[in-house]
């Protein structure tokens, strides 16, 4: 089946527009190593355009067309958004699963979810208009309140490869409802389909300058985004790394950022449960998405007296997922996005084994795909709490186990982290579910499941996770500013110091 990657170049201002430096980089299918096409590498001279296009989109007719409009005609534009991303579905859903290596039916669930984010928040940008002016109770007679929700501005949206064009929207959907105008920076490794929704955005018509889409290399675009003086906020999803250098850049001009940073999420395993179902939802909590998610349970922690046999029957479980093409049907594990991160995975197994773990199951190349970033999933015992394994993300589909013998000690071990975006805990006791569910540090938690994810529900971690909420009414406040108005209603004198006219 080819597929044509489309020839795109950057979205500046409503139109595409060729890198100042006329520079492209190669897309490489991680599934076969080929290269498929090219896409435009923006650098600090194109982020300065795309600058200065966002500033106009927000005072072009005093605002009128886009910041201070009603949220009903954002509305419009991002229910329009919904609709062509729905119409072109199937044709987005083989452009992501070639472009990141992601499973096709994932792709398609993915496309699903992008479409329903923009719906959302849709209707949140309508019930914006209702919640203007809200009335704040006073204890003086004398004075009135209320509060004005105002877009915060020009946004810095970057974004990572693993859910391309869903980790956009989970950030532009809520920005434009707010009425900002934003900048997307999509990772380089995965940025194919972010190019297809500027021509969604052309196609449906949004003003000009109210998203710009920007790809390039984190070093020659990010990184002068981050730090532009004009840029009034800056949402990060990526590691924890860079989470830390943009934090540092904002710094400088006292700018808001919300980061959505790394996880190493424990998933913690009573005696009480049925083990096909726990199995299952572990493997799952860990796998989906080729292992390349920040919220993966990749830390197994197991009741000692089902340890044997849970595991047992994990492998059995883990040794069943079919490992393909993304495009072959019922694939259910492709490769991971790049070469480099195929390396770096297999060295976080080499010095596993090295520091004394044991390789339960996978951690090689299947051997039926001689070609592209496949990794078997890895299922790897006998850790130590210091291990590597153990405490740094691995970011690919590998799961470490541990056992544990009272709920305390299962506990003690979960909270062990320097991260905390997620946790789960399977067991039939749901009272011991819910202590267990306020006992994890973690901004995520999942009883009986792992990995489930609705827009209508706040997203971020704690610790080195990062901080603020993705998603849900939490999204939408996250790109806009709180404005008191108080007003003096009375018509006697303030009275405070004796008048001139009475001396």
């Amino acid at each position: 089946m080819a597929i044509c990657i489309p020839n795109r170049q950057l979205y500046v201002d409503g139109e595409w527009r060729e890198p100042v430096l006329k520079k492209r980089f190669p897309v490489i299918n991680p599934a076969t190593e080929e290269i498929i096409g090219d896409i435009p590498a923006a650098t600090a001279e194109d982020v300065e355009l795309a600058v200065d296009a966002a500033r106009r989109a927000l005072s072009r007719n005093k605002g009128r067309d886009w910041s201070s409009a009603s949220g009903a005609v954002r509305a419009k534009y991002l229910r329009a958004i919904a609709a062509k991303i729905t119409e072109r579905k199937s044709e987005l859903a083989k452009l992501e699963a070639i472009d990141c290596g992601k499973p096709l039916e994932e792709a398609a669930w993915d496309m699903d979810d992008v479409a329903g984010c923009f719906e959302y928040y849709a209707d949140l940008a309508e019930g914006l208009d209702a919640k203007q002016k809200a009335a704040v109770s006073l204890p003086m007679e004398t004075f009135k309140c209320y509060v004005l929700k105002e877009p915060i501005g020009v946004v810095a949206l970057i974004t990572p490869w693993n859910y391309p064009l869903l980790m956009a929207a989970w950030k532009v959907a809520p920005a434009l409802a707010a009425g900002c105008a934003a900048i997307l920076k999509p990772s380089e490794l995965a940025s194919v389909t972010c190019l297809e929704l500027a021509a969604v955005c052309r196609e449906v018509g949004i003003p000009p300058g109210v998203l710009n889409i920007l790809t390039g290399l984190g070093p020659e675009a990010g990184a002068p985004l981050a730090s532009h003086p004009h840029v009034n906020k800056i949402a990060f999803t990526g590691s924890t790394a860079t989470g830390s250098r943009i934090m540092t850049a904002a710094a400088q001009m006292v700018k808001p950022v919300s980061l959505e940073l790394g996880g190493k999420s424990p998933i913690v395993v009573f005696e009480d449960v049925d083990i096909d179902k726990a199995a299952e939802w572990t493997a799952f909590g860990c796998f989906w998405t080729n292992g390349q998610i920040c919220s993966a349970t990749s830390r197994l922690i197991v009741h000692e007296s089902i340890a044997a046999e849970f595991l047992d029957r994990l492998v059995k479980w883990v040794k069943n997922i079919k490992i393909s093409d993304p495009l072959e049907e019922g694939c259910r594990l492709g490769p991971v996005v790049s070469n480099g991160q195929y390396e770096k995975i297999l060295k976080f197994i080499s010095t596993a084994k090295s520091e004394g773990a044991t390789i339960l199951c996978g951690g090689v190349r299947p051997q039926h795909l001689k070609k592209g970033f496949f990794i078997e999933p890895t299922v790897i015992t006998d850790v130590t709490n210091s291990m590597q394994i153990w405490r740094e993300e691995v970011f690919g589909p590998v799961i470490c186990v541990k056992t544990f013998s009272t709920e305390d000690e299962a506990i003690e071990l979960a909270n062990d982290s320097h991260f905390g975006l997620a946790a789960a805990v399977i067991s039939n006791d749901l009272e011991r579910c819910d202590r267990v569910s306020k006992a994890f540090e973690a901004g995520i938690v999942w009883i009986n499941c792992s990995q489930p994810c609705f827009c209508q529900a706040p997203w971020g971690g704690n610790k080195r996770s990062g901080f603020g909420r993705e998603l849900g009414e939490w999204g939408l406040d996250n790109y806009l500013s709180v404005k008191q108005v108080t007003q003096y209603i009375s018509d006697e004198p303030w009275g405070w110091y004796k008048s001139p006219s009475k001396l």
